[in-house]
């Protein structure tokens, strides 16, 4: 956080309860001490009745929207998810483990990646217009991979005219290859840099990158109320989501 002169800007603003982020990845573990304010809840969705209460297609999802399995719980059974949550919106000054770049936030939970990291590209769709439909502002993706998906790429094109700010991760080839959805010029597309500020080794970079952030060694929230260090531009694309 001093590296992106995080604690000089909290003297300014520390976030927004108005602002809705989406993260898009292996789900996120909305009990943790460190995340729980900060959750987005479905305002139109009474948790556990077996009714879609809203009428948006999809049941009891109070917290997001578990696309994987096909299933209302968007809980984390892998780590990736939660700790980039935490990078977002981990709640502030509250004497509790990190803060995120949002002291205050609201996270929508959205997961299409299981317990090992996969997932399939029509479910990531599915998170994406999902979170235009209830009000995301930003979406926040440390994901990629595979080959160039149109059906993708209009999602994405169609939450940027939404107003939505679409981060995604540029990779961790080392080299110019930037991963899909980073390549679509839709995406603001992060590289990841290293405690000297520089390019971090792993890191993919080139045209199709927008901005570099901090991705060697962040602390964030992990499982059962944990927290753990974890490296990559997966690590650096919640910075901006948070900033952004």
């Amino acid at each position: 956080m001093e590296t992106i002169q995080a604690p000089q800007a909290w003297e300014l603003e520390t976030g927004s309860a108005q602002v809705v982020v989406a993260v898009i990845d292996t789900g996120v573990d909305y009990t943790h001490p460190d995340l729980s304010a900060n959750m987005w809840t479905n305002p139109g969705e009474v948790p556990g009745n077996g009714v879609d209460d809203d009428r948006n297609g999809v049941v009891d999802d109070f917290y997001g929207y578990d696309f994987a399995n096909g299933d209302p719980d968007p809980r984390d059974d892998n780590v990736h998810g939660t700790h980039c949550a935490g990078t977002v919106g981990a709640v502030g000054d509250n004497g509790v483990g990190v803060a995120g770049v949002c002291w205050s936030v609201r996270i929508m939970a959205l997961k299409f990646l299981g317990s090992d990291g996969s997932g399939n590209t029509s479910d990531a769709i599915a998170c994406i217009h999902y979170a235009i439909a209830n009000g995301a502002d930003v979406m926040s993706n440390s994901w990629g991979g595979g080959e160039s998906s149109r059906a993708l790429e209009e999602a994405i094109t169609a939450a940027r005219a939404a107003g939505i700010v679409f981060v995604a991760a540029a990779g961790n080839s080392g080299d110019t290859r930037v991963h899909y959805p980073g390549a679509y010029p839709a995406a603001l597309t992060v590289s990841a840099t290293d405690r000297a500020d520089a390019l971090a080794t792993f890191s993919s970079y080139g045209p199709a990158v927008d901005l570099a952030a901090p991705g060697v060694g962040i602390v964030s929230c992990a499982l059962e109320h944990g927290y753990a260090s974890l490296s990559g531009t997966s690590m650096a694309t919640p910075h901006v989501a948070g900033l952004a």
